[in-house]
């Protein structure tokens, strides 16, 4: 089974080729970073633009490095949301006009799905496990029964963490994307200096919060005056700490629930690109390992946007005959579990 994978969600443009013995047979991968760099953040317009400029020759680059044919696929797998719609509109176009001309099956893929089997990508890791999922856009803890099966035990109530990282790399004048920029500066710093709040720590639940340590960070960069070198270091090695802190405390509480809901589960798997974090990658190893459980975070192509996690999904999805119709409707959001209780602000859930 041969899937072409299209990714196109948010500013990376991606095509690959993944075949049911999970072999990565192409890739490609075109950044927009140094389109949005100048702006601190993404715009979504350019985001879109840049999709449609270079979507159609990253596919026949893909396909020629692969020495494969349209003839030669099974199934077209496109992100179909949830993402900045501008550019999960080309893929999907794409995707469908490709499965069309083919007369191939398409698969819709939910951008999360992608995230969360990766792992079975890089590791074949057996269902069920749980999973966090920690990105620019998103933070959540869910816990994977299958393909399709996904039970969802805390979500961020405000900002992700990898937004914050952004934010805080912004406030610190460290470039973008701010997760890599931020743990470069970080090496350097006293994690021990800014005592940063760490939201929601020892609360019940499993839910995330990280507008308060962002306007913390504001607050302590007003204050500083001059930002010098080392001060901006600690700052960033505070900052760090904090999320990882966060993100360890309400993942332990996750994994109570797992492990008395499925106490045959042997792994927490970390994914999304906030999981390229060293720091965070330590601790929730030693975290997993007082439950007795494994840490499997995949390769850290594998962690952020990418291609071959949408068609290891299509693969995932093709093996149980879960194809989409053309009349598919691109979706800017898309939960892996509908049923979970909405979050509105606070910790509120309705």
């Amino acid at each position: 089974m041969l899937i072409l994978g299209i990714e196109t969600s948010c500013d990376e443009t991606a095509a690959a080729l993944v075949d049911d013995t999970r072999t990565i047979r192409a890739e490609t991968v075109l950044s927009q970073t140094a389109l949005h760099t100048p702006f601190g953040g993404i715009v979504p317009e350019i985001a879109a633009r840049a999709h449609l400029e270079h979507l159609d020759g990253l596919i026949e680059r893909t396909m020629k490095e692969a020495g494969a044919g349209f003839a030669d696929l099974d199934g077209v797998a496109a992100t179909a949301g949830p993402g900045l719609i501008g550019g999960v509109i080309v893929g999907v176009m794409t995707g469908k006009a490709v499965a069309l001309a083919g007369n191939k099956p398409f698969l819709a893929i939910n951008h999360l799905e992608g995230h969360a089997l990766s792992a079975r990508l890089s590791h074949d890791v057996a269902f069920p496990y749980l999973l966090l999922l920690v990105s620019g856009g998103h933070c959540q803890l869910l816990i994977v029964e299958g393909v399709g099966r996904y039970k969802r035990l805390g979500t961020t109530i405000d900002d992700a963490a990898g937004e914050a990282f952004d934010k805080t790399a912004k406030l610190l004048d460290l470039g973008y994307p701010g997760g890599p920029a931020i743990e470069r500066a970080a090496k350097g710093g006293d994690p021990a200096r800014f005592a940063f709040p760490r939201p929601l720590k020892g609360r019940p639940g499993c839910d995330f919060s990280f507008a308060g340590l962002k306007t913390a960070v504001r607050q302590a960069v007003e204050n500083a005056g001059a930002l010098l070198p080392q001060l901006v270091a600690d700052m960033a090695a505070s900052f760090q700490q904090a999320v990882a802190d966060s993100l360890a405390d309400r993942t332990g509480r996750a994994l109570e629930i797992f492990r008395d809901r499925h106490p045959e589960g042997k792994a927490l798997v970390v994914a999304g690109g906030v999981a390229a974090n060293t720091l965070l990658r330590q601790r929730l190893a030693s975290l997993a390992a007082g439950y007795g459980l494994e840490l499997v975070a995949p390769p850290l192509r594998l962690c952020t946007d990418n291609a071959a996690m949408i068609a290891w999904a299509g693969v995932e999805r093709l093996r149980l005959g879960l194809t989409d119709g053309l009349d598919f409707s691109p979706r800017p959001r898309w939960p892996l579990d509908p049923g979970a209780p909405k979050v509105i602000g606070a910790g509120v859930k309705a």
